[in-house]
């Protein structure tokens, strides 16, 4: 779910970018798991094609969850994504291209922070979504700093299976403690603040 100010901003800005020169920025959409942010990649993306814009996806190579050459949503939305190995790759792809969109962010090595900021001064518009902390709640990956040199961030929310209020935790439903595990409805749940810190404080 995205907040309709931090929404109606976006929808206005990209007006804005596909009836004028191309101008570079990042923008990075955020969130827990079940949030909708491979969602609304793909709709920013595909806004940007209807504007008649080259629009390429990559993702890493490690996301093979539900299709390797394709970007999909947890609802089996989906879109054309190149995998990469490094994030260095992304550059010779993505040459000539207007709209760059970066999806699984998180996964990306360091350098794709790099790259989206060469990429941007260049002039290519970079939308990169992501999750923004693991599942102990800790920021995750390049998150952090593409957060910090994009132009625009928008928060996207899911909603808490046991409360229903807005969850922006990932909790994750097995005893698996590395970092990185790919997953779905099986293997993960969105939380709340309240309901996150209940569920940390029967591990303590």
């Amino acid at each position: 779910m995205i907040e309709s100010r931090s929404l109606a901003e976006v929808e206005k800005y990209e007006m804005f970018q596909e009836h004028t020169p191309r101008s570079g920025h990042i923008e990075v959409i955020a969130g827990s798991m079940f949030s909708g942010k491979t969602e609304e990649l793909i709709r920013r993306l595909k806004r940007a094609q209807i504007a008649q814009l080259k629009v390429m996806v990559f993702k890493p190579l490690t996301d093979n969850r539900y299709a390797d050459n394709a970007v999909v949503t947890h609802d089996e939305g989906r879109m054309d994504a190149r995998p990469v190995a490094a994030a260095y790759e992304i550059l010779a792809l993505a040459e000539g291209a207007d709209v760059v969109g970066l999806d699984e962010a998180q996964f990306f090595d360091d350098g794709i922070v790099a790259v989206a900021n060469t990429l941007a001064d260049r002039g290519t518009r970079v939308v990169a979504a992501g999750l923004d902390m693991d599942f102990n709640g800790v920021p995750f990956g390049p998150m952090p700093h593409l957060m910090a040199v994009a132009e625009f961030v928008t928060k996207v929310h899911a909603i808490c299976v046991r409360s229903g209020e807005l969850a922006n935790y990932s909790h994750r439903l097995t005893p698996d403690a590395n970092q990185v595990m790919l997953g779905d409805r099986r293997t993960y749940e969105p939380l709340s603040r309240s309901e996150f810190v209940r569920e940390r404080s029967k591990n303590e």
